[in-house]
């Protein structure tokens, strides 16, 4: 009687890590960031108009670099458990139009789970004269996969107390998800993944139809922050962190909930949430607000 055989234990790769990308170059127009501003529904007029970029367009320049990494720690098979787990954001100053920005990445650290394993990547974002841009934490977890030990560095952390939520908020908005903002998102920011785009793929993944991308809803709550606590001003904005918690869907109206809970290293830190009626979308956001 043959007899079962164990499943073979996940490993990664421990010499793929702290191993830099190839270079990504990007040349930022005027045109591309009004269109992402428009493409997240921000009401801010330095970004409409594409003077300056709102905050989460940063993601853009380095899409082509940011999971290049991951392929050298964690094995291909397991590629289709991965989401996007967090995305965190630190701000050295904001990209404008005309800028020729320099991105690498590299995985710094990973931890396994019972119930999934998070991968995390750091990112550089470069002017080509060598300014630092802005970094960048990308945390992404790999569904029901445990490599059963920790290595290597994890993301800062960005955690929400929960006494917080116990407070008035300083701010709350309200926003809509359009009906057709993932087809105006994908081309805005580059990011073409058929879930956001297509009904029957989305189904066929077990979803009831496509679901918004992570990022377009962090930056509306991007915009949502700047224009209640930093005067619609990019600028003063040092660093922005998410915990992407559920999916978000076309038509979907949200309210983010700010919190201010004091000062922090650069400025005055701001806790939020984004929620669709009950469920929070986003979870764990902090912001921090030069003075």
């Amino acid at each position: 009687m043959a007899t079962e055989t164990a499943p073979r234990p996940v490993e990664f790769d421990d010499a793929g890590l702290n191993v830099w990308s190839d270079e990504e170059r990007f040349e930022v127009t005027r045109e591309r960031i009004a269109d992402y501003a428009a493409a997240t529904n921000d009401p801010i007029p330095a970004h409409l108009s594409g003077d300056i970029a709102s905050p989460v367009f940063a993601i853009v320049p380095v899409f082509e670099a940011m999971m290049m990494p991951v392929i050298d720690v964690v094995p291909m098979e397991i590629f289709g458990r991965v989401v996007h787990g967090e995305q965190d954001f630190h701000f050295h100053r904001p990209i404008r139009p005309d800028d020729r920005l320099v991105s690498r990445a590299r995985a710094v650290g990973y931890e396994g789970r019972e119930n999934g394993t998070t991968i995390t990547i750091h990112i550089e974002c470069r002017a080509e004269d060598g300014e630092l841009v802005n970094e960048q934490y990308l945390t992404a977890f790999f569904r029901n996969i445990d490599v059963g030990k920790q290595v290597g560095a994890s993301a800062p952390t960005h955690k929400f107390d929960p006494a917080w939520a116990e407070q008035e908020p300083t701010a709350a908005v309200a926003q809509h998800v359009d009906d057709d903002q993932t087809f105006r998102y994908a081309p805005a920011s580059g990011d073409p993944v058929p879930l956001h785009l297509d009904e029957q793929v989305a189904k066929d993944a077990g979803l009831p139809g496509i679901i918004a991308h992570g990022l377009c809803t962090m930056a509306m709550s991007s915009w949502a922050v700047l224009t209640e606590v930093a005067g619609s001003d990019v600028r003063r904005l040092k660093r922005f962190a998410v915990r992407f918690s559920k999916m978000v869907f076309p038509g979907d109206d949200l309210e983010t909930r700010i919190w201010r809970i004091g000062p922090t290293d650069g400025g005055t830190g701001y806790a939020f949430r984004t929620t669709r009626g009950a469920d929070a979308v986003l979870t764990d956001g902090l912001a921090v607000v030069a003075d």
